[in-house]
């Protein structure tokens, strides 16, 4: 009764942990029924259709449909997360956390499948439907079984297993608590198969511990067992060699633990190395785009690819910046010695403003060694909270980084608000060497929904030319390219003639546009700089020109940082 009162008079549950200078930091709702469920609100037979994008860097399609295929309207879906079948890519699932009225912030286990790569995905009824779950997250084994963690009322966590993807009512008790995540052992070493899981030890029903891990692929799982430091908010990951990270954030620092010995059944855990890694911040929490959600949680990825990065261990956090008070950077640094010690904090957005919001950075390692890097970003709306997905990636172990290029078009985080004001704390992306495959919420629809999109690793980007005859340039070439502050732009016209130049993204939004400009026959040259475009814009973006006469050219240009 008095966290209902608490939240009438808009108010959010305090952790018991909290100290009053952090209040407005720190607040969180946590992971209890307080609402009963409400079914989907009436609809007048109005049909919305699903979202769906596509372009050269990335494909994007709406996950929480019904069955129909339709946009479900009033309801909500966030904090998705992903697995895929390794050796049959095709087979795909995403979990969410499903409001099926924003009027109650009662939740279940939402959930999809895909058979055909993520092009186009199946209805299914939430697991257990009717049942309060939250916290949801997906793995996979090389047997190709599907596995998905889930958080139900009184801080218990259940894992589902299922090899067919349509039945889902095998389920083991597995401990837990709020904010679990979990992993499972791919490698080729004796301990592949095996499950490890851990979570919040403040919120468990496991009083003495927040570790837990299984050796026969999720039949059971052992009793609990306690973290160095009690790390929360974070992830885990598996080395080469079958050794086990966990990291997150504690007491405004962001901490990495490393055992060799919870891969032996024989063994109890311990956690050998214990690193404090320096982000030049804390993690990013309950404020700004997401009032009463993290901003993102801690990543830690492992590299097992057969190059000289092979082992290397990476971190990557949303972080409230104590150097220069920025309020989210996506800050990352990596370990060469197997976690022991970590190197300079770098910036991966690129922006210089202090006052956008970066967040919900996620991290994830293709077997070949690349570096994908998502997050959302507010440089495009400054002053807003307006959001937009951005995109980075790293062939050289996290040393430079591509440029920062949108995939989306920006989107309003606060709409759709399912009773409490949050959009989930996390996304989650899996690597392959084709690109990254990642689940997401967004509010296209006007409400919050949940999206698979493919981000290629090497997009469509080479330069073409789609020339009209009739007009009489012909050629048109960009160079240097990618774009630096020293590219030109290069017309060659076949008669001296008055055309006009415009510069659009991928999203049809106009970079750059110019009145007449005059030509003369032969080579023309035009600065990108004296477009006062170079910087504007990251991406791919497109050259028109057209004539008086109406004809025009396109050639595609690919922007650097």
């Amino acid at each position: 009764m008095f966290k209902h009162l608490l939240k009438l008079f808009g108010f959010v549950i305090i952790t018991s942990s909290i100290s009053l200078n952090s209040f407005a930091q720190e607040t969180e709702y946590i992971e209890e029924q307080e609402d009963d469920y409400l079914p989907l609100l009436p609809i007048d037979k109005k049909i919305n259709t699903p979202y769906s994008f596509k372009n050269a860097l990335i494909r994007t399609v709406q996950v929480n449909t019904d069955e129909n295929g339709n946009d479900i309207l009033n309801d909500a879906a966030n904090e998705p997360s992903f697995a895929m079948d390794i050796n049959d890519p095709n087979r795909m699932v995403i979990g969410w956390r499903q409001f099926d009225n924003i009027l109650s912030n009662f939740r279940q286990a939402g959930i999809s499948f895909s058979l055909d790569k993520g092009e186009t995905w199946n209805y299914k009824d939430p697991i257990e439907k009717g049942l309060f779950r939250s916290d949801p997250v997906l793995s996979t084994d090389l047997d190709g079984n599907f596995y998905y963690n889930s958080l139900r009322e009184g801080y218990i966590c259940d894992v589902f297993k299922t090899h067919s993807l349509d039945d889902w009512s095998n389920k083991t008790y597995a401990y837990g608590g709020d904010k679990q995540w979990m992993v499972i052992d791919k490698t080729d070493q004796p301990s592949q198969g095996n499950i490890y899981a851990f979570w919040k030890s403040a919120f468990t029903d496991c009083p003495n511990g927040n570790f837990t891990r299984s050796f026969n692929a999720g039949t059971s799982y052992e009793d609990c067992s306690l973290t160095p430091q009690n790390i929360t908010r974070g992830t885990l990951d598996i080395g080469p060699d079958g050794e086990l990270y966990a990291c997150g954030g504690l007491s405004g620092q962001h901490v990495v633990l490393k055992s060799e010995t919870a891969k032996d059944p024989q063994s109890a855990v311990n956690w050998e190395t214990t690193a404090t890694v320096d982000l030049k911040g804390r993690q990013a929490l309950y404020a700004g785009p997401n009032p009463s959600g993290m901003l993102g949680q801690v990543w830690v990825a492992t590299d097992h690819s057969n190059t000289d990065s092979r082992g290397n261990v990476y971190l990557l956090s949303s972080t409230e910046r104590s150097d220069n008070n920025d309020p989210a950077d996506i800050m990352f640094s990596k370990s060469v010695d197997g976690g022991n010690t970590w190197s300079e904090a770098r910036k991966i957005n690129s922006d210089n403003s202090t006052e956008n919001w970066q967040w919900f950075g996620t991290l994830s390692v293709a077997p070949n060694g690349r570096l994908d890097v998502v997050w959302l970003d507010t440089r495009d709306n400054p002053g807003t909270f307006l959001s937009t997905l951005y995109y980075s990636s790293s062939v050289d172990a996290g040393e430079t980084w591509s440029a920062n290029t949108p995939l989306s078009e920006a989107f309003d985080p606060h709409l759709g608000f399912p009773s409490q004001n949050k959009m989930g704390d996390y996304y989650h992306m899996i690597s392959t060497d084709e690109g990254a495959h990642l689940a997401w919420a967004a509010t296209f629809n006007g409400g919050q929904d949940v999206y698979y999109s493919f981000i290629p690793a090497e997009p469509d980007v080479t330069s073409t030319l789609d020339l009209d005859a009739s007009l009489s340039i012909s050629n048109l070439n960009v160079y240097p390219n990618p774009i630096s502050e020293y590219s030109v732009l290069e017309i060659w016209s076949n008669e001296n003639q008055s055309v006009h130049i415009r510069v659009i993204d991928l999203f049809g939004r106009t970079v750059f546009n110019t009145n007449q400009v005059q030509l003369l026959s032969g080579s023309n040259i035009i600065p990108f700089k004296q477009m006062e475009m170079y910087n504007k814009s990251q991406g791919v973006l497109i050259v028109e020109i057209s004539s008086e006469k109406g004809n025009s050219i396109r050639h595609k240009v690919l922007m650097g940082q």
